[in-house]
């Protein structure tokens, strides 16, 4: 008899008892943050003291240049990667206090690319994301306990457009579709913090501005958002707070419009920029000095 995936999380869900689930955030706790962070990977410090926080509410957006150290910390933000010297806190606690079920709870990572050597069905992806709340009885209140997995997954299909396609091989998708489908696997798993690398790399203007919509909407229901993007002008546009690295430190960190100034982004990128206020929003746009 074929065993399918939804058939394993009901298996799990009635086995031993599993982690309990994070209490709600009221808005500005802090979810995740850095202090006095250092990474090394082999030879290099990639990063050299780095204090950051990521609070429930808001969209933080990691940018810089190439080799910044921007994924570096959300790996060691999200327990990813170890820190070779200081500390990083995942609601409240040192990260190496949680164990891998109980972070899974409370954040979801979303990694620059995803490969899968099984031919899973796209909606068997999504629902990979539900894999965390498996042995949660109490958080399913219908009767059918496959109804809030359900519903996770659908709602998670339905905001990132795949929907369409649930039910073809997740590996015979475009390299866009695919980048859909990993953020709504990542949505589906409802944790209260959101970790995204550069989700928008692969997707073309419309499928960028559904992303960042997204991550604003998550933040107005109350999630904490950390997103590494290279569009300056995404993240001028829907992040809170930005993050601005260079060479394993933070240059610059608070509100677009405060922190995106172009002596400085001429700086940190090696390349002239223009910021000036849009003609008819007065919202920040970034543009490289050309000619």
């Amino acid at each position: 008899m074929k065993t399918g995936l939804r058939d394993v999380l009901t298996g799990w869900r009635f086995g031993a008892a599993g982690p309990t689930p994070p209490p709600p955030s009221a808005p500005g706790d802090v979810l995740a943050e850095a202090e006095g962070l250092r990474v090394r990977l082999g030879s290099r410090e990639v990063l050299r003291g780095v204090d950051v926080v990521a609070r429930a509410g808001e969209v933080l957006a990691l940018v810089g240049p190439n080799g910044a150290g921007k994924s570096t910390l959300l790996g060691a933000l999200a327990a990813d990667l170890p820190a070779d010297g200081g500390v990083v806190r995942v609601h409240g606690r040192p990260v190496d206090e949680w164990s891998a079920p109980e972070l899974a709870l409370r954040r979801a990572v979303l990694p620059q690319s995803t490969a899968l050597s099984f031919p899973f069905t796209v909606e068997e992806v999504v629902r990979m994301g539900r894999a965390p709340w498996a042995r949660q009885p109490g958080a399913y209140e219908a009767e059918d306990p496959g109804d809030t997995d359900d519903a996770a997954v659908a709602e998670a299909m339905a905001v990132t457009e795949v929907t369409g396609f649930a039910a073809r091989p997740f590996s015979a998708l475009s390299g866009g579709e695919r980048a859909r489908v990993a953020l709504a696997r990542v949505l589906a798993q409802r944790a209260p913090l959101l970790m995204l690398d550069e989700p928008t790399a692969a997707l073309d203007l419309r499928h960028q501005e559904l992303v960042l919509r997204v991550c604003r909407e998550r933040a107005r229901a109350g999630d904490a958002v950390v997103v590494v993007l290279h569009d300056l002008g995404l993240a001028a546009a829907y992040a809170d707070r930005v993050a601005i690295l260079r060479d394993g430190l933070i240059a610059a960190d608070g509100p677009p419009a405060e922190v995106f100034e172009g002596g400085l982004l001429s700086e940190v990128y090696r390349q002239p920029v223009e910021v000036f206020p849009h003609p008819r929003t007065g919202d920040v746009l970034i543009t490289p000095k050309r000619g």
